[in-house]
């Protein structure tokens, strides 16, 4: 090999020649600002949290956050209250009249009542073949009625048959349509509540068949009736805290309703003959006052997912109505097993 030598005098070295180290990192253009290559944007890209400031995607988690709750509107809910303190009230009153071979008053207002729970329910979910499942039930209505006053002895079981055939006859009558078939299964459920509804009041009726059965309607039915008008009361002046921002109800109202729907129970227990006692009718009140209000919050949050699936709303009248009238739907059969169990 040939020794290394010296540059030769008054020649320049070059002015590219890399050094015997690592080539330092760029810290800027030419100019003196930022590189603006490929390699920077990748990597800018790739890190979360850096966006440019007027990115659309900017906020979008916090605009979803703060969607601003349904507002309360008060009349509305003092309304529903006093519809519920006048369905409770004339179904107690019309118990009282039922006796042995004079039951049409009370069947009447059980028709009637059926009928308004019905009219409701259809207009709220409409069901595909909406004409045909109102007249199923309807006319389970009215057998379930029937049943209830001629069944001898007096008892559930029949009543339980008549909702299994008028339900496997709003679904046959479904069917039927070919338009109609493919919404069967998504309405199933608003379909049942339909038919159910018809045969749940009806309970009643076999309840004032019963030794001490009316004492028994009279205590679940006041303490569900106070039970729903306080909650909707309180939802009126206080809907806190909110259980939902699309449902406009608040959690006080729902425990201050039970609760004193159940000290109503319990006072009128103790005005009760044998075998009734304040603790007895307290457990009964507050089985059905439970049951009758969580009825009611259910309907309002069917009602706002209904809502936000962007489905016609019902009218006024009947759309609101559907609280009270599944709240005490409910509350029948709830009297009926207690009556059984308690006493």
């Amino acid at each position: 090999m040939l020794p290394s030598r010296r540059p030769e005098t008054g020649r320049e070295p070059w002015p590219e020649q890399p050094s015997s180290g690592p080539p330092a990192p760029r810290a800027g253009g030419d100019d003196g600002g930022p590189e603006r290559g490929g390699t920077r944007r990748v990597r800018r890209d790739g890190e979360p949290g850096r966006r440019p400031a007027g990115d659309p995607d900017d906020g979008h988690d916090q605009d979803v956050e703060e969607t601003p709750p349904v507002e309360v509107r008060r009349s509305l809910a003092l309304a529903v209250a006093g519809f519920a303190v006048l369905l409770g009230l004339g179904l107690v009153l019309a118990a009282q009249t039922s006796g042995p071979g004079h039951r049409l008053p009370f069947t009447a207002v059980i028709l009637g009542v059926q009928a308004l729970s019905v009219l409701a329910w259809t207009m709220a979910s409409r069901p595909p073949a909406l004409m045909t499942v109102a007249g199923v039930g309807v006319a389970t209505a009215i057998v379930a009625d029937t049943v209830a006053v001629r069944s001898d002895p007096a008892r559930l079981m029949p009543l339980v048959q008549v909702l299994l055939v008028g339900l496997a006859a709003a679904v046959v009558g479904q069917f039927v349509r070919r338009v109609d078939r493919a919404q069967v299964i998504e309405s199933l459920r608003g379909t049942m509540l339909i038919v159910a509804g018809s045969v749940a009041f009806p309970t009643m009726i076999v309840l004032t068949r019963i030794p001490m059965g009316t004492q028994v309607i009279m205590v679940c039915l006041v303490a569900a009736g106070v039970a729903l008008a306080v909650a909707r009361i309180t939802d009126a002046f206080a809907a806190w805290p909110r259980l939902a921002p699309q449902v406009p109800r608040g959690a006080a109202g729902v425990v201050g309703g039970a609760m004193i729907g159940t000290m109503v129970s319990a006072v009128l227990g103790s005005y009760l003959v044998t075998p009734f006692t304040p603790t007895r009718a307290a457990i009964m009140g507050l089985v059905a006052a439970v049951v009758a209000v969580l009825a009611d919050l259910a309907v309002g949050y069917a009602e706002a997912g209904r809502v936000m699936a962007g489905e016609p709303s019902p009218r006024w009248g009947i759309g609101h109505m559907q609280g009270p009238l599944t709240g005490f739907a409910l509350a029948a059969p709830a009297a009926y097993v207690l009556c059984k169990l308690v006493l």
